[in-house]
């Protein structure tokens, strides 16, 4: 186990970077207004497993090395930013497998599709592994065994970005409650879109 006092450091400093706007806190906001909250944990499910890989390639230096390879990056951010725009061109024009129908319903979305959508806006995004080489290894002592400390470190992560997407999923579900209100589902298609669309330029160029 890290330091008590160790981990009541990382605890808020990892908290405060989760709950901070990004791709992953986008995209579950904009599933929680298109598919609901429900269906967005499947996504979540996904976005925490490719975390979990990056936190832990990050301690053990695999991350390091990667960050001097940018190609290896630029080719999943590249794949992973056209499958969202495509999705959310689809959604915007009130087609495809995210998209409202007249009676607010969502068509069928595999869970697989989902997961993976999360886990490859997760691995795929080179600032998150920049930022868990750069914040997790201060954490991890030496002097003791490295897999209770990553063991808990990791715990601490999964729950706060859990936390932050069942948060900004929530936000979208309400967001999507407002908009149903009258003749908006087109308009609620298309901010859905724009958003995931956003999310896919995001990831491809930032």
């Amino acid at each position: 186990m890290p330091d008590i006092a160790l981990l009541a450091v990382f605890l808020p400093t990892f908290f405060f970077v989760s709950i901070t706007p990004g791709m992953c806190m986008t995209l579950a906001m904009t599933l929680g207004m298109s598919i609901g909250v429900k269906r967005t944990l499947w996504m979540m499910a996904g976005e925490l497993v490719g975390v979990a890989l990056v936190a832990v390639a990050a301690v053990m230096g695999v991350a390091s090395i990667m960050l001097n390879y940018p190609d290896v990056f630029a080719v999943l951010k590249w794949v992973g930013g056209a499958y969202l725009g495509y999705i959310g061109i689809n959604m915007w024009r009130s087609k495809g497998k995210m998209a409202l129908t007249d009676d607010l319903t969502v068509p069928s979305v595999g869970n697989l599709e989902l997961m993976t959508q999360g886990f490859v806006t997760a691995i795929a995004n080179p600032k998150g592994w920049a930022f868990m080489v750069s914040l997790l290894p201060p954490f991890i002592n030496v002097e003791r065994e490295v897999a209770p400390q990553l063991a808990a470190l990791l715990g601490i992560i999964m729950f706060t970005e859990f936390t932050s997407m069942l948060a900004y999923a929530t936000g979208g579900k309400s967001l999507r409650i407002f908009l149903s209100r009258g003749d908006n589902i087109k308009w609620m298609n298309r901010i859905a879109g724009s958003l995931m669309i956003g999310v896919g330029f995001w990831l491809a160029l930032g």
